[in-house]
C-alpha cells in the first residue's frame, strides 16, 4: 500500500510538534520533512512530489500564501494558522482546507480526507492507527532526578518559556520542557490547552466561564486564540 507523503511548514516548534504527532497516528501518512520556513519546504517540493503540504500562513520572510502559489498545482494545500482573516486568501488559492489553531486530531483527519473526496483513496489508504494501551504516567527530570508524574494527579501545567511548572494539589514540580512537548505526551481525553501558557486537567475543573477556568483556588485564563476550541470542548463534556 503506497504512502501519502506530506510536509509540515511552520516557524513555531510547538505547532510542528503537534502536527508531527498527528501524522504519526496515521500509518499511511509519511512525513517527508518538518520545515521551519517556506524556503526549506520549497527545496523539498523541487526534489520530489509531495501529496500534502500543511502550511502556516504568517511566517517571517516568505509567507505560506506565497509558497502555496508556487506549489499548489503539484500538491494539496492545507493551511494551518491562528488567524481567521487569511481564510479568504487561502481558499482563493484553492486550498483543500483551512485549519484554525489550536487544531484537534479529528479536524486534522477531516482535512486529510477532504484531499481525496470523490474516490476510494480514503477507505483504501487513510487508516488511523489502532488505539494502544499507554501508561497513565510519565517521568520528567527535576532536581537532578527523574520524577514520576501520574496524569490523574495533575491539576494544570504552566509554561515559563523553556520550563514548565506541573501543579498538583499539594506540590509543584518544575522541569526543563516546553509546553508544546508536554502537550503531546498528555492524554487528549482529559487535558486541554486553553492558553499558550496553560494546559488544564478537565477532571480537576470546578467551574468555567467564557474567560477562565477554575481549579481549586486557581483561576486560569482562556486566551482568545484558544477560546473557540476550548468552549466547544467544554460544552461537549458539560
Amino acid at each position: 500500500m503506497s504512502k501519502i507523503s506530506c510536509v509540515i511548514v511552520d516557524d513555531e516548534p510547538m505547532a510542528r510538534a503537534v502536527l508531527t504527532s498527528f501524522v504519526a497516528k496515521i500509518p499511511n501518512l509519511e512525513l517527508v520533512k518538518s520545515c521551519k520556513n517556506a524556503m526549506e519546504a520549497f527545496e523539498v517540493a523541487n526534489q520530489q512530489k509531495i501529496d500534502i503540504f500543511f502550511l502556516d500562513i504568517n511566517m517571517p520572510e516568505t509567507s505560506g500564501l506565497s509558497l502555496a502559489k508556487l506549489i499548489h498545482q503539484k500538491s494539496k494545500i492545507i493551511f494551518t494558522t491562528a488567524y481567521r482573516e487569511y481564510a479568504v486568501d487561502g481558499f482563493n488559492l484553492q486550498a483543500v482546507d483551512y485549519l484554525l489553531k489550536p487544531i484537534s486530531f479529528d479536524r486534522f483527519l477531516q482535512a486529510i480526507q477532504k484531499c481525496f473526496e470523490g474516490g476510494s483513496f480514503i477507505e483504501n489508504k487513510i487508516k488511523v492507527a489502532e488505539p494502544t494501551l499507554k501508561n497513565d504516567f510519565i517521568f520528567v527530570r527535576s532536581d537532578r532526578k527523574m520524577v514520576k508524574i501520574n496524569f490523574n494527579e495533575i491539576r494544570y501545567v504552566e509554561s515559563l518559556s523553556d520550563y514548565i511548572k506541573i501543579h498538583f494539589a499539594d506540590k509543584t514540580i518544575t522541569t526543563r520542557e516546553t509546553i508544546g512537548n508536554i502537550e503531546t505526551k498528555l492524554p487528549t481525553k482529559n487535558f486541554l490547552r486553553i492558553h499558550r501558557s496553560y494546559i488544564v486537567n478537565l477532571r480537576k475543573m470546578n467551574s468555567y466561564t467564557n474567560e477562565f477556568v477554575e481549579i481549586g483556588k486557581n483561576v486560569i485564563p482562556i486566551s482568545r486564540t484558544y477560546k473557540e476550541n476550548v468552549l466547544k470542548k467544554l460544552t461537549e463534556i458539560s
